[in-house]
């Protein structure tokens, strides 16, 4: 709506009624027409909670993974010892070679200013040439420290074995270690591995199969058919009627334009849709090595008693001073007289039907077990039958 500035200008009202008109023509003139113009900055919620984008991605638009052999040189004597590290002398070698200086034959190279490393990147999607990306450098060989070295020129290979970015520059390292003449040493952190950010520059692009027209997949980060079947709906009421199905419980399938401008413009506006996911199903994830135990909101357990023993032995040592009889020429020794004490303490606690996430917690407490003790109840639980969850030990 668009009201001519003359018009304005013949309104004949108080000062106060000005206010008021201008209050109510305000939206629409901010609007124009009404018509959106299908910014981004638009709301496109559907009531939910979590964007498209927080837990889908498309099919095709994806990272790839680089990797790549090269030297770090500049090292203050804590690079490769090439008599373990026989690949480093013949590297070196070998770049040499390529640069026009030949050595001969029955020289070696004892050189502890170089380390050869393994470099590794992400080419991430859309890469154009020119952009430059991380990378990361890692030992290879025996070296004590990259710390101050700086890494060649190193050409970065994909999986098809084509070269995609060539990487080079000064190592930041975060760790750091020393040694001293008796051979005791400190170390702090890794100091063999380092990064360079923006340490390689792109020399090829990866071919995308969005800019190829067709329909667009998304593929849910944790596939589940409630999740699923919410994302299909909530991207038709606001995208339109019949543009998203659910193939399965792990993808939806959306209705795309083929015109490059408004396939862009599109997915921008999909990706912005928010829905509800599905809740998650019950799940007691279990650390064996850390005692770390996560129990989910749905976890059940059924009607059962739980009897946690723990069994302490206890050695006490006291040392006891033999002394030899008169004129025995005997020697005054130590001895050590042990006593060793075992106890047993036992606790049970019943768990009620229906017994909520609070409660288990609650009850595991009250009988004193450490997290170790709850993996082993918890693992009992489920052979009896009596936990309603998927026990994942990691």
């Amino acid at each position: 709506m668009k009201i001519p500035l003359r018009c304005l200008l013949q309104l004949r009202a108080p000062p106060l009624r000005w206010l008021m008109v201008l209050s109510l023509l305000a939206p629409a003139l901010s609007a124009g027409d009404g018509i959106s113009d299908g910014s981004v900055l638009d709301d496109w919620s559907d009531g939910g909670t979590t964007r498209v984008k927080d837990i889908a991605s498309l099919v095709g638009v994806r990272s790839n993974q680089l990797v790549g052999y090269g030297l770090v040189v500049g090292l203050d004597g804590t690079g490769d010892n090439t008599n373990g590290a026989k690949f480093t002398a013949q590297s070196l070698s070998n770049m040499l070679r390529q640069l026009g200086t030949n050595l001969p034959p029955n020289v070696q190279i004892r050189s502890k200013n170089v380390a050869a490393v393994m470099v590794t990147a992400t080419l991430p999607p859309f890469a154009k040439q020119g952009q430059t990306i991380d990378v990361t450098v890692a030992s290879l060989g025996n070296a004590e420290s990259l710390r101050g070295g700086v890494l060649l020129m190193t050409p970065l290979k994909g999986a098809d074995g084509q070269v995609y970015a060539l990487a080079q520059g000064n190592l930041f390292v975060g760790g750091f270690g020393a040694r001293g003449s008796d051979g005791s040493k400190i170390t702090v952190n890794v100091p063999s591995a380092g990064r360079i950010p923006n340490g390689a520059i792109v020399e090829r692009t990866v071919d995308s199969p969005f800019a190829e027209g067709g329909d667009l997949e998304l593929n849910l980060h944790s596939p589940d058919f409630t999740t699923a079947q919410r994302m299909a709906e909530a991207i038709n009421a606001v995208m339109g009627r019949g543009v998203a199905t659910a193939i399965d419980g792990g993808t939806v399938r959306v209705s795309a334009p083929e015109e490059p401008g408004q396939r862009v413009r599109f997915v921008a506006r999909l990706e912005n849709v928010t829905l509800e996911p599905g809740d998650a199903p019950a799940r007691v994830v279990i650390n064996a090595r850390t005692g770390t135990v996560v129990i989910g909101e749905h976890v059940v357990v059924l009607p059962a008693a739980v009897s946690h023993g723990n069994l302490v032995v206890t050695i006490t040592e006291n040392p006891v001073i033999s002394q030899p009889a008169p004129l025995s020429n005997g020697v005054t020794t130590e001895a050590s007289d042990s006593a060793i004490d075992v106890s047993q303490k036992s606790r049970m606690f019943l768990i009620e039907p229906g017994i909520s996430l609070e409660e288990i917690v609650r009850a595991v407490n009250q009988v004193g077990a450490a997290p170790g003790d709850l993996v082993a109840i918890l693992e009992a639980l489920r052979e009896a039958g009596a936990l309603r969850a998927t026990l994942v030990v990691i």
